[in-house]
């Protein structure tokens, strides 16, 4: 199998963090089954050039919100928006495949709100989700999803 592609952005390193851990994670899995996929990770900020995707993706978008509780009065979307703009970009939201969010249980309903909207926005299933920096059985369950899907996507093809 292809490597996993992970598209992700980080505003305080909780993604970062966890996408490093959830790539070291694979390279054991590979190490021990070659067919088990690695992982090439790229994180997007204001600096990234908008590039036209040509390979199935994932997405890893914290949830940042400012205003409202994001359900029924408002919701103003806080520093993710340029990866919204990538996935946006070109034809690059027909090749994402699975949506990966993250963010702080105690804002309940709010919990992925952000990765749930791109789901929505993007036509792309919401596939799995870990809260803050993750913990290491987050790591297999996530990497389990992000198997899991891309074989779903490769049998389809």
């Amino acid at each position: 199998m292809q490597p996993l592609r992970i598209l992700f952005i980080s505003i305080e390193g909780n993604t970062r963090n966890f996408v490093t851990n959830l790539t070291t994670y694979a390279a054991k899995q590979h190490a021990q089954d070659p067919e088990l996929p690695e992982i090439t990770a790229t994180e997007i900020s204001e600096t990234s050039d908008l590039v036209a995707e040509t390979q199935p993706y994932f997405c890893f978008v914290p949830t940042y919100l400012d205003g409202g509780n994001g359900i029924d009065n408002g919701v103003k979307e806080l520093m993710t928006n340029v990866l919204g703009e990538y996935i946006g970009y070109a034809n690059n939201a027909q090749h994402l495949i699975g949506v990966v969010g993250s963010g702080n249980r105690n804002f309940n309903e709010q919990y992925c709100l952000t990765a749930k909207r791109y789901a929505k926005k993007f036509d792309a299933p919401f596939i799995a989700n870990y809260e803050l920096r993750g913990v290491p059985r987050d790591e297999t369950r996530v990497y389990d999803a992000l198997v899991a899907r891309m074989k779903e996507v490769s049998n389809h093809d």
